[in-house]
């Protein structure tokens, strides 16, 4: 497969390893409506904050979407393409060295979305989707990125979007589109429809609305010849001419009952699109039957099924009011946050995105966040569906978190006056939120666990580099019993004390009698047991015979 090389691919090939595993704290003061929701707003460098928030959510994201600078030599991003940028200057310089003098605007992007791209990639389940907004300035470049890092195989969709009507002059054609390349984790990823809020049912029962499909198969290829387990007879009263729909029967029932059979157009026998079997488990005695016949002109029937599909199959372009950036340029305005974001993307969009991704329960990632339209997409279909899609948003500039994401999710959580005008009330779409910000690093520079990191937190980051899998529950000071994946059952002893308090007496240390005291294995698991601690004084063949081992701290956490 052609690979996509630049200066300084080398340097951040493995940089996302590198990155260290920083705390989360919470902000109640910033934080909204139900905070147990399960909803995080993150404010910090996405790169610093995917790492800390990887060993509980690792593999556990259904859906990705991230509208990335595009590279178009214009934006006013942190590691922009202006070469006199000081943090730009700064981070190429640790990481990449010197040869980041020699960058393009392309090299720099692409140094940038490299390891993000590839902690993403750790989040998503395995029928897990990511989805990037991109223009023209880097769609080939994402492209032959997203091969990479997912996988060629994996790739779904490379889908237009239309962003505006007039167009934005561009050599001589306006520009009026973008694109959004989706991705899966795996091939196992199956895209659900998505909501065709436009269609108007032509009839109506007891049941609602609905329209007609007709039931024969009009593929030429398939035929009465080639399928004859398709070509059977259903059954119905004989009526005059007109257009009301008539029960039908796969059996005759009565003497008086005609033969309707699948036959084409031109009088040549063709098939149905159900099997009897199929037929058989349909109700067609009920008040609104799945079937009905219709006489289409006198002696001639066609038999329909009654449709009441309310979504239909995304294409490959996005064309509608609900995808111009105009639409959410709107939406903040109504909100009162005129002026306070540059092109925030429509809330249609992503809801569409989401839509196809996910169902109930999952989970949705957005690591450039920018004014929270992923957000706000959550919580606008858990309202309409009474659902409980869960969100994570990381946002990278303080003020942008704070006075318009965390501001938008709260006004669409808690309900606002549209326009600020108390006769419009925008209703409130209920969830919550909590407001984040990264703390210290688990590890400091020497090396060793950081005076302010508490149990639970190094327990949780213990559990995942042991089994690449979140902590199932959050430890509990006084067990250091963790949780089991697979033949493994993770144990943590560790008490933080004060500087030059023996670790014995903290319990820090695995000695023979803290072994006999460790809490039981799961009922049933016969596999090994893995024990963090600062030291042991038991002997390797002990260890060997209680099926234990012993891995110390810090030196042998990965991630140090």
């Amino acid at each position: 497969m052609p690979s996509l090389n630049w200066i300084g691919k080398e340097a951040v090939e493995h940089h996302h390893k590198e990155v260290p595993y920083r705390l989360v704290h919470c902000d109640g003061d910033l934080s909204a409506g139900d905070t147990d929701a399960g909803n995080l707003l993150v404010q910090g460098d996405n790169l610093e904050a995917l790492k800390a928030l990887l060993p509980y959510y690792a593999g556990e994201v259904k859906c990705i979407y991230i509208d990335p600078p595009y590279n178009t030599g214009n934006e006013g991003w942190i590691y922009n393409d202006n070469v006199s940028s000081p943090e730009m200057r700064a981070w190429l310089g640790q990481v990449v060295g010197k040869e980041a003098e020699d960058l393009s605007r392309h090299d720099k992007w692409l140094c940038m979305m490299y390891p993000r791209l590839r902690l993403l990639r750790d989040f998503l389940r395995e029928d897990g989707v990511v989805a990037v907004s991109i223009s023209d300035a880097a769609v080939h470049l994402l492209k032959m990125l997203m091969n990479e890092i997912f996988g060629e195989r994996n790739f779904i969709a490379e889908v237009i979007t239309e962003t505006n009507v007039r167009g934005q002059t561009y050599k001589a054609i306006a520009r009026t589109h973008e694109y959004l390349l989706i991705y899966g984790r795996s091939e196992a990823v199956e895209l659900a429809e998505i909501s065709d809020l436009d269609r108007a049912f032509p009839y109506k029962d007891v049941r609602g609305g609905y329209e007609l499909w007709e039931l024969r198969n009009r593929n030429p290829r398939f035929n009465r010849a080639n399928r004859p387990n398709l070509y059977f007879p259903l059954y119905a009263e004989p009526v005059p001419f007109e257009k009301d729909h008539h029960r039908l029967t796969l059996f005759r029932t009565s003497t008086s009952q005609i033969e309707i059979f699948p036959v084409d157009g031109d009088g040549t026998d063709g098939c149905w699109r159900w099997s009897q079997e199929l037929i058989k488990k349909k109700v067609l005695d009920t008040d609104a039957p799945d079937l009905v016949g219709r006489m289409v002109r006198s002696g001639k029937w066609t038999v329909y099924q009654r449709a009441r599909k309310n979504t239909k199959s995304a294409k490959s372009i996005f064309k509608g009011s609900e995808y111009l950036n105009e639409a959410g340029t709107t939406l903040l305005t109504s909100m009162g946050l005129r002026g306070k974001f540059d092109h925030p993307k429509p809330l249609g969009l992503i809801r569409t995105v989401i839509e196809l991704a996910t169902e109930d329960g999952d989970l949705i990632l957005d690591s450039f966040a920018g004014s929270g339209t992923t957000g706000h997409a959550v919580l606008d279909l858990n309202k309409q569906e009474n659902g409980g899609r869960r969100f994570i948003l990381v946002e990278m500039k303080h003020d942008i978190a704070e006075k318009v994401t965390a501001e938008r999710l709260r006004l669409a959580i808690t309900g606002y006056d549209k326009g600020g005008d108390g006769t419009k009330p925008v209703p409130a779409l209920g969830g919550g939120f909590r407001y984040c910000r990264l703390g210290v690093p688990l590890f400091n520079e020497f090396g060793d666990i950081n005076g302010e990191v508490s149990f639970a937190d190094l327990a949780a980051h213990v559990f995942f580099v042991e089994t690449g899998l979140p902590i199932p529950a959050k430890a509990q000071v006084g067990n250091p019993y963790l949780g089991k994946h697979g033949e493994k059952a993770v144990y943590l002893l560790y008490t933080q004390g004060l500087e030059g308090t023996p670790r014995e007496a903290l319990g820090n240390v695995l000695t023979p009698d803290a072994l006999v005291a460790l809490p039981p294995s799961p009922e049933g698991f016969d596999g090994i047991r893995v024990v963090y601690a600062e030291g042991t004084t038991v002997s390797h063949d002990r260890l060997k015979a209680e099926g234990v081992v012993f891995k110390q701290i810090p030196y042998q956490i990965a991630g140090v």
